[in-house]
């Protein structure tokens, strides 16, 4: 009976080696895979500008073309389909440290008439253009184009907001719709003058 327990904890331990053994070659592996090839660099952070450029308004979604050809980055907005009602939108410039920013706001309405506020907001770094008065939650708000979001809340409402390489974005909505916020951020992607779809 000694000798059958002495084979287990044996066979335990060595099971043990191979399993540590195996997780490290993974490890290994995945951090070769990730490694940057010599010669590839990181895209450089962009700098804000030097200059002010003109605002841009618009009250048809067919012309948020003109918002998203005046925004020096992808623009989120709802996917055509999504059974949101635009409003109006609006891209012009914020003071950033160093020159500036540029931001682009697109209102819309949910169909049972609650409002829905997009914000993208360039340079990626200009986190002081977010509003104020909101607080961090201790979880994750729903994913925004597959980026996982912070969630941030005040009395009235929320704040989704996440950032890519090029810039921050920020979604606002009221507290009614927090049940469906996750649904209503699913239609929800990048667009650029040219690829329109990020």
């Amino acid at each position: 009976m000694a000798g059958g327990k002495k084979i287990g904890k044996l066979l335990l331990r060595i099971g043990s080696a191979v399993i540590s053994v195996l997780v490290l070659a993974l490890v290994t592996f995945s951090l070769i895979l990730a490694k940057p090839a010599p010669g590839e660099e990181a895209t450089p952070a962009a700098k804000p500008s030097r200059e002010a450029s003109p605002a841009v308004t618009v009250e048809a979604e067919k012309d948020l073309v003109d918002v998203v050809s005046a925004f020096p980055a992808p623009v989120m907005s709802f996917m055509s389909g999504s059974g949101m009602t635009f409003v109006s939108a609006t891209v012009s410039d914020a003071a950033v440290d160093g020159g500036f920013g540029r931001v682009a706001t697109l209102y819309w309405q949910t169909p049972g008439g609650e409002p829905m506020t997009l914000r993208s907001i360039w340079p990626a770094t200009a986190l002081d253009l977010l509003e104020k008065g909101y607080h961090f939650m201790p979880y994750e708000g729903p994913a925004l184009f597959g980026n996982a979001s912070v969630r941030m809340e005040n009395d009235s409402g929320l704040r989704f907001h996440t950032a890519t390489d090029q810039a921050l974005y920020a979604v606002l909505l009221p507290r009614s719709l927090s049940g469906e916020a996750a649904n209503l951020c699913r239609s929800l992607q990048l667009f650029t003058a040219n690829t329109k779809e990020e």
